[in-house]
């Protein structure tokens, strides 16, 4: 099939890879554009290079949502649209232009964690698996019927890095895959059922803010979830920022007021957690590195001269 591609940074570029060693011929890119923006290094490889490279037009829009758009991607002559990484809306004029309509890819196991940072908040709640929806774009964000899905398991060590390298790959196969079933069937999509539906939205910083009254296992997925290159788990040590960088649960439960520096345990730094902590029935957070505002990274036992005190 002819194939529009909206897509931006590794995730369309490696979607764009694929399609190119596949049967489908791509005769249109559409990008965010990319002067000027900031991004971790593990994400940045040029959708747009790489289309260029292969003479596949680019344009380049913030959102898909223009007349002119629309009047291109009907002029290329683009039987099906897939977006990948587009971080913005696509109008129904828009994706409705290529003759049998978009798919939209994304970061979950649709319907839940629709929305924004869905690795991360999947993370976040201990999830026991991710994965990459293959899904049919409708005027609702990610709630068009699902075409095809691929899962993918998480480690008890696993980071959100992680689980990026391991789904940015399946982007591309998973398109294939849809585009088959789009042409040679079976044409059965899967409804998604709004009971079973759940929609996040955009990670900020106060959202990285180590709230100690949840339980120290949480906690912990907090940090795993916020490793580099996403902003990290924080909190404050007398007045100035810590980020913590890696946690472990402690061994033993601790009782007090949560958010104490209690304890040392081996070359970490016990801090008392969890919702009924003056209980003392409650494991305690781990500190294993931290890094300070200077951007130095600490062994959290040396960072800590003393015990005592609060992290709030």
């Amino acid at each position: 099939m002819r194939v529009v591609l909206f897509g931006y940074q590794k995730w369309g570029a490696r979607l764009l890879a694929d399609l190119l060693a596949s049967r489908h011929e791509v005769v249109l890119v559409v990008s965010h554009p990319e002067e000027g923006e900031w991004s971790p290094v593990i994400f940045r490889e040029s959708l747009g290079d790489l289309a260029r490279a292969h003479a596949i037009p680019v344009l380049y829009r913030e959102k898909a949502v223009d007349a002119g758009l629309a009047a291109a991607i009907r002029e290329s002559g683009a039987e099906i649209g897939i977006a990948c990484n587009w971080r913005t809306w696509i109008s129904p004029e828009v994706f409705s232009a290529p003759a049998r309509g978009t798919v939209n890819t994304h970061d979950s196991l649709l319907p839940r964690y629709a929305g924004f940072s869905p690795l991360n908040w999947a993370l976040i709640n201990g999830e026991s698996q991710v994965g990459v929806t293959a899904h049919w774009m409708d005027a609702e964000l990610d709630r068009g019927p699902i075409i095809c899905q691929r899962t993918v398991p998480v480690t008890p060590t696993d980071t959100t890095e992680d689980l990026f390298e391991r789904t940015v790959v399946l982007f591309g196969p998973l398109a294939v895959e849809a585009f088959d079933r789009v042409e040679h069937g079976p044409h059965e999509w899967l409804t998604q059922d709004p009971a079973h539906a759940s929609f996040f939205h955009k990670r900020a910083d106060e959202d990285n803010r180590i709230p100690w009254e949840r339980p120290a296992a949480d906690l912990v997925n907090l940090v795993r979830a916020q490793t580099g290159p996403y902003p990290n788990a924080w909190c404050l040590h007398e007045g100035r920022r810590l980020r913590v960088l890696r946690a472990t649960v402690s061994r033993e439960r601790c009782g007090g007021t949560a958010g104490r520096i209690f304890a040392r345990e081996g070359t970490g730094v016990v801090v008392v957690a969890g919702p009924d902590a003056w209980r003392g029935g409650q494991y305690g957070l781990v500190l294993q590195r931290v890094k300070d505002e200077e951007g130095v990274e600490h062994v959290a036992g040396e960072y800590f001269a003393r015990m005592g005190g609060y992290l709030t």
